[in-house]
């Protein structure tokens, strides 16, 4: 991932030294295991903890030559702990080196990305107790629909990364297993303690059957996930640039002083951060599919999703950290102008209390299918000559005869559309917020 989407606690992760460091402990935890055994000479696995050291640029020139990264790395392990370097690698392949080095790799990326949720969580949830009342237009289509506050749409989207968080548990869980069982998985060549021992010190579970790889469906379901984090991310910021366009300006993103929105019009305030948000979860998403093709893999294993893996491995872990940032910055941040909801919940002149009318002139004893007719002739006036939808409707004796004047006034009351928002509140917080 370019470094304008990258943040350095991510990129660390997937920084060789990293992932040569996570190698290193995977060989010598195995040769702990391995001397605990008697296959090896205790003094061997000493040696590989007190000499151990390794070169990314010394990994990098052996690798020209040998065209193999796990050969690499223990050729240059060799040259620092000398001739008790015979007995690392003891039994293994270079997948049980790989396979358990991603699974903490995503491991670490999960505990950031969980890190991440939760701040956005945090924002969300203040954000939307603090605008809980502030009424709102809803919209179904892109129109005009009902009543709604503020603080019940950022309440969804914090159900949803709430939502999200929880899958990525269950996906950190699933992905963190440790693979030690040797060419096609037989164990046929390394004692399954030793596989238990390095999981155990790397704090994940042992894989049931490993056939010389994980199995890719750990895989596949971890960045499947992150897709669904990255299209909540996506939903989110299209309510936000949709609110911010300026014939709605219900809500926008922060302006910061000095800041420019256009090259040509000094005028322009754009839903940068809210656009580019979307961008990034196109690409997220865009990740998941070959991790679901990298499932099938040939016999016990092949290499066809290495490659994969390594693009996106780093890729998508960093644009999602990246950009759950950003939408909790956003968030944040985010101006949110009240009184202009105001104004556009009462541009249609009431339109939007028909269901009301309705089933008001329905309870009164008319059929559906005539209110129905009464109401909309009544809206559709006020859509095509303006007016109040109130005016109409206390003007047409098909209404009047089944609701007198202060049935009609009642109708028009926001509170009758707001009146479950605490019982709402409770269920996405918590009791506490009643």
């Amino acid at each position: 991932m370019i470094p304008r989407y990258s943040r350095p606690e991510m990129t660390r992760i997937w920084e060789p030294e990293n992932r040569f460091r996570i190698w290193f402990e995977i060989e010598a935890h195995a040769c702990d295991a391995q001397a605990e055994l008697g296959v090896i000479p205790r003094e061997a696995a000493a040696a590989v903890w007190a000499r151990g050291a390794f070169e990314v640029a010394r990994i990098d020139e052996i690798e020209r030559e040998t065209r193999h990264d796990v050969i690499a790395f223990l050729t240059n392990l060799a040259e620092h702990v000398g001739p008790e370097a015979r007995f690392v690698h003891q039994g293994m392949t270079s997948s049980d080196v790989l396979d358990t080095c991603l699974a903490v790799q995503l491991s670490q990326a999960a505990d950031l990305l969980l890190a991440d949720l939760d701040g956005l969580l945090a924002a969300l949830r203040r954000r939307a107790l603090e605008h809980r009342h502030s009424v709102c237009i809803g919209r179904s289509h892109g129109i005009h629909a009902e009543p709604t506050t503020f603080g019940l749409k950022l309440a969804g989207h914090y159900a949803a990364f709430q939502r999200n968080r929880e899958r990525l548990v269950t996906a950190r869980k699933e992905i963190a297993t440790c693979a030690i069982s040797g060419a096609v998985g037989t164990f046929a060549t390394i004692d399954p303690q030793v596989e238990a021992h390095v999981a155990a010190k790397l704090g994940l579970a042992v894989e049931p059957v490993s056939t010389q790889v994980i199995p890719r469906d750990r895989h596949a379901a971890f960045f499947a996930t992150l897709g669904v984090v990255a299209s909540s991310l996506e939903n989110l910021a299209t309510e936000i640039r949709h609110l911010q366009r300026s014939e709605v300006r219900e809500a926008e993103e922060f302006f910061h002083s000095g800041q420019k929105g256009s090259s040509a019009m000094p005028h322009k305030r754009n839903p940068v951060l809210s656009e580019n948000l979307t961008g990034l979860a196109r690409l997220v998403r865009g990740m998941v599919t070959p991790a679901l093709e990298n499932v099938a893999l040939w016999h016990e294993r092949d290499i066809s999703h290495s490659s994969v893996e390594r693009v996106i491995g780093p890729d998508a872990t960093i644009a999602l950290d990246f950009a759950l940032t950003r939408a909790t910055g956003m968030i944040d941040k985010l101006v949110v102008y009240p009184e202009q909801m105001q104004r556009n919940l009462n541009s249609q002149g009431g339109l939007v209390f028909s269901q009301r009318a309705l089933l008001a002139l329905t309870q009164a004893g008319m059929s559906r299918e005539d209110a129905y007719a009464a109401v909309q002739r009544n809206a559709m006036a006020v859509w095509q000559e303006g007016g109040q939808f109130q005016d109409r409707l206390a003007a047409d004796p098909n209404v009047t005869r089944h609701l007198d004047a202060a049935a009609l006034v009642d109708l028009f009351d926001n509170r009758f559309h707001t009146r479950h928002v605490d019982t709402i509140f409770a269920r996405v917080f918590g009791a506490e917020t009643r």
